[in-house]
């Protein structure tokens, strides 16, 4: 049914059925704020495809701050490299990886997206022999060691335990074990090899047979 409006109009409002209930509608988070001066760590990556290393730097912003729960968690990423042939795609990760960072949130996701990525051209060995699919992997990796190391992540750091089932995996099983390893339950690695008859991840070291 139709009605004519015969004054004019100064303003309206919409008339919800009784009992009605407004719409529960999802907020997004505001995005992290930085602070004048971050904390971070800096890490380097050296493959053998190029003679120039790769600087990654991840800077962490701390949440409340003097409080019990205090935490931090990234903020922002940089790359560099003297290397330039890689320079448009860095600076296109580097925003992507500052920009989820920023909006807050699980953020672990891109460790295992990352790790996921391989090279067509072929992938190649660390120092050490462990195997990196590419250096999109590599930079995964380093991501995944700064989150263990501010507690956003389990997993194990670099120990002297885990470079010792490194080497043997190497000895038994061949210099590209990691190449042949199945994905990690815990950490996401394809990383997985059968040493002693148990299941170990070379990459965070968790182990079936504790």
């Amino acid at each position: 049914m139709s009605i004519k409006i015969e004054q004019k109009i100064t303003g309206y409002t919409i008339a919800r059925p009784e009992g009605e209930q407004e719409d529960n509608v999802a907020h997004i988070a505001p995005l992290l704020e930085r602070d004048d001066i971050l904390e971070g760590s800096t890490y380097k990556i050296k493959t053998p495809h190029s003679e120039h290393a790769m600087y990654i730097t991840i800077n962490d912003v701390v949440i409340n701050a003097g409080q019990p729960d205090e935490h931090r968690r990234p903020f922002e990423v940089f790359i560099n490299s003297k290397n330039m042939e890689h320079f448009m795609w860095i600076v296109a990760l580097t925003r992507v990886l500052s920009a989820i960072f920023r909006k807050g949130g699980d953020v672990t996701f891109l460790v295992e997206e990352m790790k996921a990525v391989f090279d067509p051209r072929g992938g190649y060995y660390k120092k050490g022999g462990r195997y990196m699919p590419s250096i999109v992997a590599e930079i995964g990796e380093v991501i995944q060691q700064h989150l263990v190391s501010i507690g956003m992540m389990e997993g194990q750091l670099n120990t002297a335990e885990l470079e010792a089932k490194r080497k043997e995996a190497e000895v038994k099983l061949g210099p590209d074990a990691m190449a042949k390893g199945n994905q990690c339950d815990k950490c996401g690695a394809m990383a997985v090899v059968r040493l002693d008859n148990c299941d170990c991840c070379l990459e965070c070291g968790d182990s079936k047979c504790g």
